[in-house]
């Protein structure tokens, strides 16, 4: 018969003690950077809101519905085309598929077939600012094409995506579903909030919160996943636009609609040809830093400075409009 020291149980029980500490301590600091971790909303950005009040509507094609996977009816617009081209387009953060409207017609009126869903989570569908799970949107984007694919026999097919949505197209560019695109093209992406190109808060269009993340980053790391509804980023909306913006999106939003952290890095894996178009005057992002980022994975791919345009002018204005249409054709 084995017998322990009673010095022995004593020194494992201050141990196990310590660790109970240790543990309880840490599960208090991850609380609390989740509960208080936070920042105000920020004011509203006008270089992102004021363009967007130019565009004419008029022509603004009527919301159509698919159904998702899980049920969830989707919704998009359509801009019947007269050629064998079709172009996906993907809105920016907090937006919505009307944001993509000028875009669409200057792309229509060369003939292309363009869509433009709402992404789960914006306009009318789902939750604002939230998803099921990290990977839903590639999943709905896939379902999307299920339903549009067979209705194009023999046309090309292009996916492209402003700002976050840019960073949505290169998560599946380098991605499995990149099999159901010919081409992608770039407006302005979101490499990333620590990617060289971002400049501090995306110049003031994003406010983090990063406590909150910290602490989702911890858990999500040991499999834990309950709180990643929680809001971690907001945006510098117009809270008085007249369609449906985002004010906030959680941690499973903000971790699928975008690139991957690691995106630099994987670019040489893409094998579909890829164009990026940046306005030299964006203020959320350093256009002079995108061609020697990607030029130092990708040398062959065209990056594109549109003189005199910012961010939101990437959708907005005719020499954005005309270098999108002559870089695509």
């Amino acid at each position: 018969m084995v017998t322990t020291h009673p010095r022995m149980l004593h020194i494992a029980k201050w141990a196990a003690l310590g660790v109970a500490t240790v543990l309880i301590v840490e599960i208090i600091g991850l609380a609390a950077l989740m509960i208080f971790g936070t920042k105000p909303m920020p004011p509203q950005m006008l270089s992102v809101s004021d363009p967007m009040r130019r565009v004419d509507f008029s022509g603004l094609p009527r919301l159509q519905q698919f159904t998702a996977r899980d049920g969830q009816a989707l919704s998009y617009r359509m801009y019947p085309g007269t050629g064998h081209s079709v172009v996906v387009l993907i809105h920016g953060s907090s937006g919505e598929s009307s944001g993509m409207h000028a875009v669409a017609q200057s792309l229509n009126a060369i003939g292309d077939t363009v869509y433009v869903p709402d992404l789960r989570g914006h306009g009318h569908d789902g939750r604002p600012g939230d998803i099921d799970y990290i990977g839903q949107l590639d999943n709905d984007l896939a379902d999307f094409m299920r339903v549009i694919r067979p209705l194009h026999p023999g046309a090309t097919f292009t996916l492209m995506g402003h700002s976050s949505g840019g960073g949505f197209v290169l998560r599946i560019a380098e991605g499995p579903q990149a099999h159901w695109f010919d081409r992608f093209v770039l407006l302005s992406p979101l490499l990333g909030y620590q990617s060289p190109t971002s400049r501090p808060d995306l110049g003031g269009w994003a406010t983090p919160y990063i406590g909150r993340i910290i602490a989702l980053r911890t858990l999500n790391a040991v499999g834990i996943r309950w709180f990643n509804g929680l809001p971690i980023v907001a945006f510098a909306i117009d809270r008085n636009a007249p369609v449906p913006l985002v004010a906030a999106y959680s941690y499973r939003m903000q971790m699928n609609f975008s690139a991957p952290r690691d995106v630099v890095a994987r670019l040489s894996s893409i094998k579909q040809p890829m164009i990026v178009l940046v306005g030299s005057d964006d203020e959320i992002f350093y256009a002079d830093r995108y061609a020697p980022l990607i030029h130092s994975k990708l040398a062959g791919v065209p990056v594109i400075l549109v003189p005199g345009v910012n961010h939101m002018g990437m959708v907005t204005d005719p020499r954005a409009l005309s270098a999108i249409t002559a870089a695509t054709t």
